[in-house]
């Protein structure tokens, strides 16, 4: 990374797991770790991060204040509670960072993200101000209505799959959720509202997020592969 100023990690992980039949995502076991402590492991190790807020569940605060002092981190990780919403839960990240010039937001169930990846976005960020990890789109996508009648056809060669890490300038980001608006997906859509533009960067297939327990199967697959 070749831009000056102080870097923010927040680290979004206080969803229900509505999906995940009674386990909670973020301390399943992925290749023997929690998957939240894959996660925070890849922004301690990346040099270029030099805060983290990891926003977590009330219920969970307790098993993941165990799980950071387990570890043993150099860097501080300050721990707060999320909101109903994801971009809640963001929102609260925000506050809790300190006089940071940029900021890393990511799920905290993708687990497999990696120092490049974070080090890749904070690069191209520059640009614009906002980047975010995303891929091509493989599957032919159908647009369509309430009765399912197909709309539209979109070329798949203009379609990308948006993951995180989503890099941004500090005022950018700020601005966005100052403003916000009805319920969003994905912290770029904000910023796009606004007019500013969002710079994609390539991601990772394997850069996944774990939803269904299926999902944890595929994980483990990836991780074994790069083990090798």
């Amino acid at each position: 990374m070749d831009n000056s100023g102080k870097v923010g990690a927040v680290i979004v992980a206080a969803g229900r797991s509505q999906r995940m039949g009674g386990v909670d995502k973020v301390l399943a076991l992925l290749g023997g770790k929690p998957l939240l402590v894959r996660v925070i492991d890849a922004f301690q190790m990346c040099d270029s991060v030099d805060q983290i807020v990891l926003v977590v569940s009330e219920q969970n605060l307790g098993k993941v204040r165990g799980l950071i002092t387990k570890q043993g981190w150099s860097k501080k990780t300050v721990l707060c509670f999320g909101g109903r919403r994801r971009q809640d839960s963001v929102l609260a990240g925000l506050g809790r960072l300190d006089q940071c010039d940029w900021v890393v937001i990511h799920d905290g169930a993708r687990p497999l993200v990696t120092v490049d990846l974070i080090n890749h976005g904070l690069e191209e960020a520059i640009e614009t101000g906002a980047a975010a990890a995303a891929v091509p789109v493989t599957d032919t996508i159908k647009v369509a209505g309430a009765d399912r009648l197909v709309q539209q056809t979109p070329s798949r060669h203009d379609l990308w799959a948006v993951q995180t890490p989503q890099v941004f300038r500090f005022d950018i980001i700020a601005e966005a959720y100052g403003r916000a608006k009805g319920e969003v997906t994905d912290d770029a859509t904000l910023v796009e509202r606004l007019g500013y533009r969002v710079k994609l960067y390539m991601g990772s297939y394997d850069n996944m997020k774990i939803t269904t327990p299926d999902d944890l199967v595929v994980a483990e697959a990836f991780l074994r592969k790069r083990g090798k």
